[in-house]
C-alpha cells in the first residue's frame, strides 16, 4: 500500500459515519491538530503555475481596461500557497476556509512566507510592470455570501477561480451545489480551472477524497445545479443532456506536465469559460 492511499484511508475514517451537516468541523479538528493534514503539500501544484503561463493569451492581462486588477478565487485555500502564487501573476487573490483554524493557519504563513524555501520558484513577480496583487484567507462558507464582501466587493464576479481538489473534498451530494454555486461566482467573462484529482479512485472507495474522473466535470457544468446520474458501481454515468444557459464549457483539457507527487500520470486540468465566451 502506497503512502498515498495509507493517508486517504486515514482521512476518510476521520469522517466515516459523520453526518453530512457536521463536516465542516471535522476538517477544522484535523487543522486544529495540525498533525495530519495530507493534502498540504507545502507549496503550490506546479500545474497552475504552468498553466498560467502556457495559457496566458487564454486569460488576458490580470489588469483590466480600466486599470484595476481582476480578482482571482481559491476555495478550500488551505495556507494560502496558491494565492501567493496568483499575486505574483498580477491578481488580486483571495481564498475561502470554512475552518477558524485554517484560517489562522493561512494568516500565519502568507505573514511569513518570504522566508519558505520550498515554493521559491513560484513566487517571485512575474511582470515588474504589472507588479504584484494583494492576497487573503477569509473565514466563510462557499455556499453562501458573507465573506463575498470582504474579497474586493460582491460586484462582477470573479475573473479566476481556481479548484485544486476543493471538489473532490465535498460529499457528492453538494456536487450540483458546488456547479451552481461556480456560475453565480464566475465574472462574465471569467475562467474556471480544475485540478482533476483523484481520477483512478474507485467511486465504491468513498472519500474524502471522492472519485473525481473528467466526466464528473462535464456532467456538472453542462447543468449547474441538476443532480448527475450514477450507476451500480458509484461511477458517473455520461449522458448527452441539452446545455443549459448557464452552462460552463470546457475550452480545454490536459495532463499535466508537473503535478504534485501523488497525482502524476492521473491528474488533469481543465479550464472552462461560458458560452459563447
Amino acid at each position: 500500500m502506497t503512502m498515498a492511499s495509507q493517508n486517504q484511508d486515514r482521512l476518510r475514517s476521520h469522517f466515516t459515519n459523520v453526518p453530512e451537516p457536521s463536516h465542516p468541523s471535522r476538517w477544522d479538528d484535523l487543522w486544529r491538530a495540525s498533525d495530519f493534514l495530507p493534502w498540504d503539500r507545502g507549496f503550490p501544484n506546479p500545474a497552475l503555475y504552468d498553466t498560467l503561463i502556457s495559457h496566458s493569451s487564454t486569460f488576458g492581462s490580470p489588469l483590466k481596461a480600466n486599470g484595476k486588477r481582476k480578482r482571482a478565487l481559491v476555495p478550500g485555500c488551505g495556507k494560502g500557497y496558491d494565492l501567493v502564487l496568483l499575486s505574483a501573476f498580477g491578481y488580486d487573490a483571495y481564498g475561502v476556509e470554512y475552518s477558524e483554524h485554517a484560517v489562522r493557519a493561512a494568516e500565519e504563513w502568507l505573514a511569513g512566507w518570504e522566508k519558505d524555501e520550498k515554493g521559491k520558484e513560484f513566487y517571485g513577480t512575474r511582470d515588474e510592470k504589472v507588479g504584484r496583487g494583494v492576497y487573503k484567507c477569509v473565514y466563510g462558507d462557499f455556499f453562501k455570501n458573507g465573506w463575498v464582501e470582504t474579497c474586493g466587493g460582491s460586484e462582477g464576479g470573479f475573473d479566476l477561480i481556481y479548484d485544486c481538489t476543493f471538489l473532490s473534498a465535498l460529499p457528492p451530494s453538494l456536487r450540483p451545489s458546488w456547479a451552481h454555486r461556480m456560475t453565480q461566482l464566475l465574472a462574465p467573462e471569467g475562467h474556471l480551472i480544475c485540478l482533476e484529482f483523484p481520477t483512478k479512485k474507485p467511486p465504491k472507495s468513498g472519500g474524502p477524497p471522492w472519485a473525481l474522473p473528467p466526466v464528473v466535470y462535464e456532467e456538472l457544468l453542462v447543468r449547474p445545479g441538476e443532480e448527475i446520474q450514477y450507476d451500480d458501481e458509484g461511477k458517473v454515468v455520461e449522458t448527452e443532456r441539452k446545455e443549459m444557459e448557464t452552462a460552463l464549457r470546457r475550452i480545454d483539457h490536459w495532463q499535466p506536465a508537473r503535478t504534485h507527487d501523488v497525482g502524476k500520470g492521473t491528474d488533469w486540468v481543465s479550464i472552462w469559460s461560458r458560452k459563447g465566451v
